[in-house]
């Protein structure tokens, strides 16, 4: 074989990574670019010359940070009910013995497997039968629903891979029902809580179907791009979604920093 294919079998898979890194990550190299390009008309599809206009007034379009500030109160309220709830029901599924235990397990799961397009419409039909008027608490209540799942599939692989002696030392060492919980259980599950934390926020900050079919009146970011795209497409919403991409890489590398540092104490 020669030197080069010997080269290239031996890191075939690197090469692979990589290209599928490349891959994913295209689309938010195209938008950073884009929130620099001056555009002649409308549409921010070709590139004109650079300017940093719009990073000096992100909110120069209008509405557009009103609904921004929209999405990021529904993601935040969304991510702590979808958090406690999902947390609360992975551990019930995790420790507990009950009837019909097996059907919740499905039930909870139901929402990742089923099409948003069949959540939308059936959330939508049962606001309208109650009588519930479509707005920002009929949207935060389909959010919980969706990120519900998302957050207890984080969880419940957590606690599924916690040790039980470590709760029986504590038991041991005299320490109650709450102390064990705050000091040993919490902290080993804390790290499935974060991931699911992160995720029902991301999901629900992103969501556009479920949101679209039941929010009335009311407009949230991917709305407001959606409705821009049709008419024109501000270079403001190009930045807004660089901002989002660097906050979520800079908490991910964070994540990673604190993490290597637990290790290196540990050790």
């Amino acid at each position: 074989m020669s030197a080069p294919l010997g080269w290239l079998r031996r890191h075939l898979v690197v090469i692979a990574g990589l290209a599928t890194l490349a891959y994913l990550t295209l689309p938010n190299v195209v938008v950073t670019v884009f929130s620099f390009n001056n555009p002649t008309g409308r549409f921010n599809y070709a590139w004109q010359e650079f300017s940093l206009e719009a990073w000096k007034d992100p909110c120069g379009v209008a509405d557009m940070c009103g609904s921004l500030s929209l999405s990021l109160q529904i993601a935040l309220w969304s991510t702590i009910g979808a958090t406690v709830l999902g947390t609360m029901i992975a551990f019930a599924l995790v420790r507990y013995r009950f009837r019909a235990r097996g059907a919740v397990n499905s039930l909870i799961f139901l929402p990742m497997a089923m099409p948003e397009i069949v959540m939308a419409a059936s959330l939508l039909a049962l606001f309208l039968n109650m009588g519930i008027e479509l707005g920002f608490w009929t949207i935060l209540i389909a959010h919980v629903m969706f990120c519900l799942s998302f957050v207890v599939a984080a969880v419940k692989a957590r606690v599924l891979s916690m040790d039980p002696r470590l709760e029986e030392a504590a038991r041991d060492l005299y320490a109650g029902p709450v102390q064990t919980f705050l000091r040993v259980t919490l902290p080993i599950a804390a790290p499935g809580i974060a991931a699911g934390a992160l995720l029902s926020f991301a999901l629900s900050f992103d969501d556009f179907i479920i949101t679209n079919f039941n929010s009335g009146n009311t407009v949230t970011f991917p709305m407001f791009v959606w409705g821009s795209a049709q008419r024109g497409t501000p270079v403001q919403i190009n930045v807004i979604g660089t901002a989002m991409f660097v906050i979520a890489v800079l908490v991910v590398l964070a994540g990673q920093v604190v993490s290597s540092r637990r290790q290196k104490q540990k050790h």
